[in-house]
């Protein structure tokens, strides 16, 4: 058992002696009158042991701690003071029934009561702020003189106009009594489970008002032959509960509490209070002062709960108008794009459901911005952001009132036309102009394709938007910085391509993609040095499709990604068993390509490292192929070339001399091979017997060797189909060439016997030579 506990038990022990004592002393007369005052100051001492033991405990809250410390000062007071009445009481026998309380006595008493309110008072509440704040002081207010009207309609006034009244000290005691339980029962209401414990504050509330008001029924009741069963039994319930809210604190600090919050039903339950001496009146009470306190009392209610209805009333108002703010906001979030502030697609669905609902006429127009992706990559999202912004500020001015501008999502916007005179053809040719010009604050050139398609009958939402996106993606396929208006069959080719994307993923789950090498050789003697790593697509009903169909929708669909590993990977393998098998002398190098998309990607350069790593090819065997138009893809790309280098692995720029940048590429990427395009080849032989028309078709050819080797490149002459191409490219400096002339793209098997063949004429002293041209063309993973 807690020493809390035992105080509690020893105080109501001796709450229960004094209740004996009473019924024996009115019965059988036991022992003399001041037995009765004894009884108050020993339940106080337990009680004080009590405060005393749960002060010594180590409260840690320093509010907790004060409040405590108080309420300690507090019982020791009254108690003190108790004791000396009790004292003064059993050394005058004779005239106990009618002496009063000793004036010093009762002011210690007193002293006790007001610093018990004052600890109450200092309790901390609810924390609020500014109209808040005002209704709990007013509910507070209300709940105080509500409360107290009543305590003083029916205890204290009785005991001040009773025929037989106790003495004044004992009227200021119990009065002070009455604002401890009012002042903890309004308290009670409106902590949030702070410091002090509501348990605590509640026992503490109750033994103010219960005693006081059973001291104030006994004594208007029984007068002052009351003081004698108010002293033995019924004030000694103040320090027993006194002493059962120090247990509360203890329990409470040790087992935790939650926050709570209350204080809703104070000020109506304080109304109702106010309003039950009201109805005593209006039953016939007589009008007298106490009862016309009561009056003013109920007015100063009735007069704060307008005030607070009023505060209650401004506060909803403001509620409500914060709401209707809200929903506003939360309403045009939902509508709008949060970026541009254009309508969005919901907003654009619904716009365009109504309109084909009630007049069946709308037309939309689909606009998308051209390589918007390069904005991003080269020059940050930031500054994409704000091209978005521009663009959407210049829909808006060129559509007007009639006309609802949308942002789709992306780089994609849409502008709905629902009026009988609008030209969207007329739009359309609007924008491309204006969009012909620089814009945003970076002053950039930015051009768009788009698509026009008008509700025809029966059309729904989905047919207009499907043939808006059909006719923009025509527009795209037609060169793009063009709008196209939807026809019937305008969709078929982009049908057909979109057919070919999804069965791009049935084939990479089926293992329909098979890989060809076509050797790069030496021109002087024709011993291959590498391979090209190129892939096929084995349709199972189509037959063999060209790489010029499928590439670019695995490019679209993204599975140019998971395509391009799986020819890495076999790439990889395949090399390392041609090595193992021809030894280290067979074959340098070998070079699959690779694709802008496949660079974008964050994970290529872990997927090369486990082709390398499961394979066992070494990474200076390996040559990656890119073209001029991947590497100029913006930072994300050229921090992959860059650690791709750093692991060791060759670059090759593909394709060479047919970009826009082509000289200045040479410095900033991290080549060690360039590839002459076939473009500088063709025609390259030709003698027409003008020596300056042959240099002319030389040219660049000899410029990529010069620039090559000043910068120490390799270089090699990519789409050689004649022995008059081959030798004019020596007689430049070329040393090794790729084409149908020297060897056409084959199976690895077909590799393995040039392989062998080359070894064994090696061996023998002879020099290889490949058979007649090829006629399957190579088409590398871009």
């Amino acid at each position: 058992m807690t020493h809390a506990r035992r105080y509690v038990l020893a105080t109501a022990g001796v709450v229960a002696l004094g209740l004996l004592w009473y019924i024996a002393y009115a019965t059988v007369g036991a022992g003399p009158d001041a037995i009765a005052y004894v009884f108050v100051p020993v339940t106080g001492g337990f009680a004080v042991a009590a405060l005393l033991h749960l002060a010594r405990s180590g409260i840690a809250d320093p509010i907790a701690r004060r409040f405590w410390r108080a309420i300690l000062v507090s019982g020791s007071a009254m108690t003190f003071g108790y004791a000396w009445f009790a004292l003064d009481q059993l050394t005058h026998l004779a005239t106990a029934s009618t002496r009063s309380m000793p004036l010093p006595a009762a002011a210690c008493v007193a002293a006790g009561f007001l610093v018990a309110i004052w600890a109450v008072g200092a309790v901390p509440v609810v924390t609020a702020g500014g109209t808040e704040r005002w209704r709990i002081l007013l509910d507070r207010a209300i709940g105080f003189f509500g409360c107290a009207a009543v305590l003083w309609f029916a205890g204290l006034a009785p005991m001040l106009w009773a025929r037989d009244p106790w003495s004044p000290q004992a009227m200021v005691l119990v009065g002070l009594a009455f604002i401890v339980a009012v002042g903890a029962a309004t308290k009670i209401s409106y902590i949030a489970g702070g410091p002090v414990d509501r348990a605590a504050l509640r026992f503490l509330a109750a033994s103010g008002g219960v005693t006081a008001g059973l001291t104030a029924v006994v004594a208007v009741h029984f007068g002052t032959r009351g003081a004698i069963p108010a002293q033995a039994f019924i004030m000694p319930l103040c320090p027993m509960l006194g002493a059962c809210a120090a247990a509360a604190q203890w329990r409470a600090d040790s087992r935790g509490r939650e926050p709570v919050r209350g204080g809703g039903l104070l000020p109506y339950l304080a109304v109702a209070a106010a309003d039950v001496p009201l109805v005593a009146l209006a039953l016939g009470a007589p009008l007298s002062w106490p009862n016309r306190i009561v009056l003013v009392a109920a007015v100063l209610v009735t007069g704060l709960v307008t005030l607070r209805q009023y505060f209650a009333s401004r506060e909803n108002q403001r509620l409500l108008c914060n709401s209707r703010v809200q929903e506003e906001r939360l309403q045009h979030e939902v509508s709008h794009d949060g970026l541009t502030g254009l309508a969005n697609r919901a907003r654009f669905r619904d716009r365009l459901s109504h309109a084909l609902a009630t007049t069946g006429r709308a037309t939309v127009l689909l606009v998308d911005l051209d390589d918007f992706k390069t904005v991003n990559d080269l020059l940050g999202h930031g500054v994409g952001d704000r091209l978005l912004v521009s663009v959407a500020r210049l829909l808006r001015a060129e559509c007007g009132p009639h006309g609802l501008p949308v942002r789709v999502g992306g780089d994609e916007f849409a502008v709905l036309l629902t009026g009988a005179h609008e030209d969207p053809e007329a739009l359309a040719a609007r924008l491309l102009a204006v969009l012909d010009g620089p814009i945003s604050e970076h002053r950039l050139l930015v051009q768009a394709s788009i698509g026009i398609a008008a509700a025809g009958p029966g059309a729904t939402v989905d047919t207009v938007l499907r043939d808006a996106d059909v006719a923009m993606y025509a527009a795209k396929q037609r060169g793009k910085a063009r709008f196209v208006r939807y026809v019937d069959g305008l969709g078929e080719p982009v049908l057909a391509h979109m057919q070919i994307g999804g069965e791009l993923r049935r084939a990479l789950d089926h293992d329909e993609f098979r890989v060809v090498y076509q050797p790069i050789m030496r021109l002087a003697d024709r011993r291959v040095v590498g391979v090209e790593a190129l892939v096929r697509w084995h349709h199972p009903v189509r037959g063999v499709v060209g790489p010029a169909e499928f590439i670019p929708a695995a490019e679209r669909t993204g599975l140019i990604v998971p395509l391009g590993r799986a020819v890495l990977r076999e790439t990889c393998r395949q090399a390392a068993r041609w090595l193992a098998e021809f030894g280290p002398d067979a074959l340098l190098e070998v070079g699959p390509n690779v694709s802008a998309r496949q660079l974008h990607d964050p994970d290529f350069v872990a997927d090369v490292a486990a082709a390398l790593a499961d394979s066992g090819l070494p990474c200076e065997r390996l040559v990656l192929e890119v073209t001029e138009s991947a590497v100029l893809r913006g930072q994300q790309v050229s921090r992959t070339l860059h650690e791709l280098n750093r692991m060791g692995i060759r670059l090759a720029l593909d394709d060479f001399g047919t970009g826009e940048s082509s000289l200045s590429l040479l410095r900033a990427f991290p080549a060690a091979i360039v590839k002459l395009d076939k473009s500088f080849v063709d025609g390259i032989e030709i003698d027409d017997g003008r020596p300056a028309a042959a240099d002319a078709r030389q040219a660049v050819a000899r410029a990529v060797i010069q620039l090559a080797h000043a910068l120490g490149l390799d270089t090699v002459a990519e789409g050689v189909e004649s022995a008059e191409q081959a030798a004019v490219l020596r007689d430049l400096g070329y040393t090794l060439g790729q084409g149908y002339h020297l060897a056409e793209p084959m199976s690895a098997d077909g590799v393995a016997d040039l392989l062998a063949r080359q070894a064994d004429r090696r061996s023998a002293g002879l020099v290889l030579e490949v058979g007649e041209h090829g006629q399957d063309p190579a088409v590398g993973v871009r």
